[in-house]
């Protein structure tokens, strides 16, 4: 009787450990497609929105990581209704996460006009303690780029 408890007690851990984690991978992804969404039309608030004040911001077009959100808002404040897409493509985005911090993979891919660009990210969230989830690391960088 005691094993059949305790079986039963680690099946249901694991159902509701499984379950969190589907909440969790549902939660960050919609939360990155919406401030792709935004960002595709110009504008990049919807990431400093879901940015924690002590992000840390890695892409090829910056010279070295960006820390903090000030300095990340800087950067998207000079490119403010630059950055225009038709349509996007958010590629098999995969979360691992645990209770507090989740990391999101995935491969992206913008259309505008006849123009294709193609990038690959890796975003850190982490568990604030009013219950929301934050970015603390960005890593963009473009898909097979042309080596010199």
């Amino acid at each position: 009787m005691k094993k059949l408890l305790v079986s039963l007690f680690l099946i249901f851990t694991t159902m509701a450990y499984a379950q969190e984690n589907k909440t969790i991978e549902t939660t960050i992804i919609d939360m990155e497609k919406a401030a792709l969404e935004r960002w595709n039309h110009g504008d990049p608030s919807g990431f400093l929105e879901i940015s924690a004040s002590d992000v840390v911001y890695f892409d090829p077009f910056v010279e070295k990581r960006l820390t903090g959100i000030a300095e990340l808002t800087a950067l998207y404040n000079s490119i403010k209704g630059k950055v225009h897409s038709d349509s996007f493509q958010l590629i098999d985005p995969q979360v691992s996460a645990t209770d507090k911090m989740a990391v999101l993979t995935f491969n992206y891919v913008s259309h505008s006009g006849s123009e294709v660009n193609k990038w690959n990210c890796t975003e850190v969230y982490r568990l604030e303690p009013d219950g929301k989830w934050k970015i603390v690391q960005t890593h963009w960088s473009i898909t097979q780029p042309a080596l010199k």
